[in-house]
C-alpha cells in the first residue's frame, strides 16, 4: 500500500536504529499530546514526558503492545487480518489509537533520558506494526464509506453545523441520520490521519487520501455529465452534440462547484485541521484537474466559429460561471489552486470577447448584405425579420450582456445620431451598453432598409415597404423587453416616422387621381362644366383610379392596424371628393339615362367598397375583378 518499509531491527543496529529514531522523533511534530495511563497522568492532565518515571513508560509499552500486536496484519489471527479495526470496536479503535499516541510519547522520554533502552527499539517496532495497521483502516474507510463522505453529504452536514438547525424534538430525520454518519465516518479519518502524521508517517497516509479522494471527484464529475475532452474533439463536434455538450455542462458547473468542490473543501480543512498546508495541498492535487477541465470546455467552445445565434449558448455559459465567481474565489483562494481561478477567469474573458466579435460581425454582415431580392409588394424583408427576432432575444439577456458590454467594449466608437440618445438615457443617467449596442444594430438595419427600398421602381410602393418594416420593427420594440432599453421616446419617434413614410406613400401613389377631380371653389362649390367635359373628367379619373387600383391589389400592409389606418386616410381625402363631383355631374345629367350611365362608371360608395380590397396581397389575375367590371353600387340621386 505503497508504506515505507523500515529494516527489522536486530541487535547489532539496535544504537544506529535509536540514534535515527532520535533524529526522526526531534524532527517531526506532534499533532496532540496524547494521554497516558493512569500511571503516567495526574487529575486528568497529561504529564511532560520528561517527568515520566520508566516504570510507567514501560507499563504504557505493554498496554499498548497488548492493544496493537492483537491487529497486527502479520498476525496469526486471521479474524484480525481480514476486519476492520473502526467496523469491529469503536472503543477499540480508539484504544488503538491511543496506544499508538502513547508510544510515541514514550518514544520521546526514552530518546531524551534513556537513549540506549532496549524499550526504545520495541517501540518502534510497535509504531511500524500500528502504521501498517492505520494505513490499512485509512484505505478501507476511504473505500468503503464513499458514500457517506460524499460531497453532498459533507456540504450538507456542515450547512446544518453552521446554521445550528436539527430536530428539537428528539427524533432524528433520515437526513440527520445520514449526517450523522457521515460525521462520524470523517471523523475517523480524521483521528487516522492526526495519528499517522503525529508519528512521522505522513507521507503514506496523505499518499492514500489524495488517491481515494481523487478518484472520487473525479467519478462525481463525470457523473454529472462532464468528461475529459481535448479541443480537437469539441471542435468536431457537431453542432447538435455541441448543444447537448454545453446543456451538461449548465447543468452540472453548479453542483460541480458548490458541491463537490465545495464538499471536498469542507472534508480537507476538517481532516487535516492540525496542519493547514496539508489540507491546501491535498485539496489542490484531488481537485485541480477536475476543475481546470470543467473551465476549460468553456473556453474551448468561444473559440470555435458559426452562426451568430450561438451567442445565446456563449451568454448562458458566461452567465453560470459569472454567477460562481464568488464560490470559485473561496473555494480555490490557495496559491496552490491559483491556476483553477484563472482558468475560469480565462474562460470568462474568452467567452465575453467572442460574444462582442458576434455582435460586430453581425452587425457587418447587415451592412454588407446585397441581396436583390425584395418581398412582393412592398412586405416584410426577411433581413427586418431576422434581425428583430435575434435582438429582441439577446433583450432576454440583458443584464449578462451589459456585464460583458461593459467589461468588453467595442473596438471602435459607436457614433449614434443624436436622435437616437432620445430615450435611451434618464437625465445624468448614462445609457446602458446593451440600449446602446442594440439602438446601433437597429440602425444599421434601418439604413439598409433605405437602401433596399430604391430597388423598387414604384416610389410609392418604396415607401409603403419602408412604412411596413419600420412599423414591424416598432411593434417588436413596443411588445418586447426592446421597449425598456430603447426607452417610450424611442418608440414613439419611431411610431411617428412610420405615419410619415405612410403619408409619403399616400401622396406618391394618390396625388395623381385626385388631381383629376376638379378643384372646390372659395365657396365650397366645384366649377361650372358642360356635361361633355364633366364626363371626360369622370373618364380620366375612373381610368387613373382602375390603374392604381388594378397595381396596388398585389401590395400588401401586413400589420392590421396600419392597414386600417392608411385605407381611411386614403378614403378621407378621396371619397368626399368624388361623391362631390358626382353629384355635380349628376346634377348636369339630369333627366338622360344614356348620359347618366357614361359619367358614372362606379357610385362614391363602391369606391370605399374597391379601397378596401387593397393591402392583402391578392394580385388582380382571372378570378380578380377590377372597378370597371365589379357590379355597381346605388348611384347617388
Amino acid at each position: 500500500m505503497g508504506l515505507i518499509r523500515t529494516p527489522e531491527i536486530s541487535e547489532e543496529n539496535a544504537s544506529m536504529s535509536r540514534k535515527a529514531m532520535s533524529t526522526s522523533l526531534s524532527s517531526s511534530k506532534t499533532l496532540s499530546s496524547p494521554s497516558f495511563s493512569s500511571q503516567a497522568s495526574r487529575n486528568g492532565k497529561v504529564a511532560p514526558f520528561s517527568n515520566l518515571s520508566v516504570s510507567a513508560v514501560e507499563e504504557t509499552l505493554r498496554n499498548a503492545e497488548s492493544v496493537i500486536r492483537k491487529w497486527d496484519l502479520n498476525a496469526k489471527t486471521s479474524y484480525t487480518r481480514v476486519t476492520s479495526l473502526f467496523l469491529h470496536d469503536r472503543e477499540e479503535a480508539k484504544s488503538f489509537l491511543q496506544s499508538a499516541k502513547d508510544l510515541r510519547e514514550a518514544m520521546h522520554f526514552l530518546v531524551a533520558s534513556h537513549s540506549g533502552s532496549d524499550k526504545l527499539v520495541l517501540a518502534q517496532s510497535l509504531t511500524q506494526i500500528a502504521m501498517k495497521r492505520l494505513e490499512k483502516e485509512l484505505y478501507h474507510i476511504l473505500s468503503t464509506n464513499r458514500e457517506h463522505l460524499d460531497p453532498e453529504s459533507v456540504s450538507r452536514k456542515s450547512s446544518r453545523r453552521s446554521d445550528g438547525s436539527g430536530n428539537g424534538n428528539g427524533t432524528a430525520s433520515d437526513d440527520e441520520t445520514e449526517d450523522n454518519v457521515s460525521e462520524s465516518t470523517m471523523e475517523d479519518v480524521k483521528s487516522v490521519v492526526d495519528c499517522m502524521i503525529s508519528a512521522g508517517y505522513g507521507t503514506e497516509c496523505i499518499k492514500i487520501y489524495k488517491l481515494m479522494r481523487k478518484s472520487t471527484v473525479d467519478e462525481g464529475i463525470y457523473r454529472l455529465g462532464i468528461e475529459r475532452f481535448k479541443s480537437s474533439q469539441i471542435q468536431k463536434l457537431t453542432w447538435n452534440s455541441r448543444e447537448l455538450l454545453i446543456k451538461n455542462w449548465l447543468n452540472a458547473v453548479k453542483v460541480a462547484v458548490q458541491t463537490v468542490f465545495k464538499g471536498e473543501r469542507i472534508l480537507c480543512d476538517y481532516v487535516f485541521s492540525a496542519s493547514s498546508k496539508i489540507g491546501e495541498s491535498c485539496f489542490a492535487e484531488i481537485t485541480k484537474e477536475a476543475a481546470i477541465n470543467l473551465f476549460r470546455i468553456p473556453e474551448i467552445i468561444a473559440r470555435i466559429k458559426g452562426s451568430p445565434e450561438r451567442i445565446f449558448k456563449l451568454i448562458e455559459l458566461y452567465e453560470a460561471t459569472y454567477e460562481l465567481w464568488p464560490d470559485i474565489e473561496s473555494i480555490f483562494k490557495f496559491d496552490s489552486t491559483l491556476d483553477v481561478k484563472l482558468q475560469a477567469l480565462s474562460a470568462l474573458v474568452k467567452l465575453g470577447n467572442m460574444v462582442q466579435v458576434i455582435l460586430s460581425n453581425y452587425e457587418a454582415t447587415i451592412q454588407k448584405d446585397s441581396s436583390k431580392i425584395l418581398p412582393e409588394g412592398g412586405g416584410i424583408h426577411s433581413l427586418t425579420r431576422s434581425v428583430m427576432e435575434f435582438a429582441t432575444s439577446l433583450t432576454k439577456c440583458s443584464s449578462t450582456l451589459s456585464d460583458i458590454l461593459m467589461d468588453h467594449p467595442p473596438p471602435g466608437n459607436l457614433n449614434l445620431p443624436e436622435s437616437y440618445f432620445n430615450g435611451l438615457s434618464a437625465g445624468d443617467i448614462p445609457m446602458s451598453p446593451v440600449s446602446v449596442r442594440l439602438a446601433w444594430l437597429i440602425l444599421g438595419l434601418l439604413c439598409k432598409l433605405d437602401a433596399k427600398a430604391e430597388l423598387y421602381r414604384d416610389v410609392s410602393l418604396s415607401y409603403l415597404f419602408l412604412a411596413n418594416n419600420l412599423n414591424f420593427i416598432v411593434e417588436e420594440a413596443r411588445s418586447t423587453n426592446l421597449k425598456y432599453l430603447l426607452g417610450d421616446e424611442w418608440v414613439a419617434t419611431h411610431a411617428e416616422k412610420v405615419r410619415q413614410y405612410a403619408a409619403s406613400y399616400e401622396a406618391a401613389a394618390w396625388s395623381k387621381v385626385l388631381s383629376l377631380l376638379p378643384e372646390v371653389a372659395a365657396d365650397g362649390g366645384l366649377p361650372v362644366m358642360s356635361p361633355e367635359a364633366a364626363g371626360a373628367c369622370l373618364q380620366r379619373f375612373g381610368a387613373a383610379f382602375e390603374e392604381e387600383y388594378r397595381k396596388q391589389m398585389s401590395w400588401t400592409v401586413p400589420d392590421g392596424k396600419l392597414r386600417d389606418e392608411i385605407k381611411v386616410s386614403i378614403e378621407r381625402k378621396l371619397v368626399p371628393a368624388y361623391r362631390q363631383f358626382c353629384e355635380t355631374c349628376l346634377g348636369i345629367a339630369r333627366g338622360d339615362a344614356e348620359v347618366e350611365r357614361k359619367l358614372v362608371r362606379f357610385g362614391a360608395d363602391d369606391l370605399g367598397n374597391y379601397l378596401s380590397d387593397l393591402f392583402h396581397g391578392t394580385a388582380v389575375s382571372g378570378g380578380s375583378q377590377s372597378p370597371s367590371s365589379r357590379p355597381r353600387g346605388c348611384l347617388l340621386r
